[in-house]
Order: structure tokens, then C-alpha cells, then sequence
């Protein structure tokens, strides 16, 4: 699979909160780490992810390739409209950190964005 299309199934599966279409691009163990969820394995990331949102548009701005051979790294920047469960909006802009392994699987996820904006609304959805 090409980075592309790791991309393009990834903002897939986020589009449709398909929780097996996501962790099928994990390793067994893959882990995301996310500012709002904390560190959590990716088998329960989804569901809770997944669970509280009601809706989400996409749009993918760039994707960058990197790290060492041991190691490589891509990452996606795009815009996420989140529409929470409750029905509030809560849209931002994330870059997506993801650790592949030899088989261009995803090890470790790291979501990066700024929560301020957003915070208030994801907790007056979790009380």
C-alpha cells in the first residue's frame, strides 16, 4: 500500500467511523496517542472515538514523508469537522503523526492539534 492510499483509507475509515476499516491499518498492538483521549491502544481509541461523533467532513490539506529507515514516519495534515454525538459542532485542524513498521502499518498514531478550541464542547458531551 503507498502512502497515499494509507491516507485515503485513513480519512476513509475517520469519514465513515468504520472501527474496522481503521485498525485494519494498524499493527495488531498499534497505539494512538491524542490530545483529547490520551494514550490508548487503537482497538479502543476507535470505539470511544467513534461512539462520540455524529458526524465528520475531511478535507486532506498535505501529507509528508520522513523518518529513518528503521523508522519511517508519515504525516497528514487536515481538517477535521467534527460534529459530536450531541450535535455540536467541533472542527479543527489536526496534523497526524503516524510510526509505520515494515509493512507500512501503522505502530503509533500521535494526533496533534490545538484542544482549547474545542475542549469545552467535548466535555459538555462527556459531562
Amino acid at each position: 500500500m503507498t502512502v497515499d492510499e494509507l491516507v485515503a483509507r485513513y480519512l476513509e475509515a475517520l469519514r465513515e467511523a468504520d472501527v474496522e476499516k481503521a485498525l485494519a491499518l494498524f499493527v495488531a498492538d498499534g497505539v494512538v496517542d491524542s490530545p483529547l483521549y490520551g494514550t490508548m491502544p487503537a482497538a479502543e481509541f476507535y470505539p470511544a472515538l467513534f461512539a462520540d461523533t455524529a458526524e465528520s467532513a475531511l478535507t486532506l490539506r498535505a501529507t509528508m514523508v520522513g523518518g529513518a529507515a528503521e523508522r519511517p514516519v508519515i504525516s497528514f495534515w487536515f481538517d477535521f469537522d467534527w460534529t459530536l454525538a450531541n450535535g455540536e459542532p467541533a472542527p479543527f485542524t489536526v496534523v497526524d503523526v503516524a510510526e509505520l513498521d515494515g509493512d507500512g502499518l501503522i505502530k503509533t498514531l500521535h494526533i496533534v492539534y490545538d484542544t482549547a478550541p474545542i475542549r469545552a464542547a467535548f466535555e459538555r458531551q462527556h459531562g
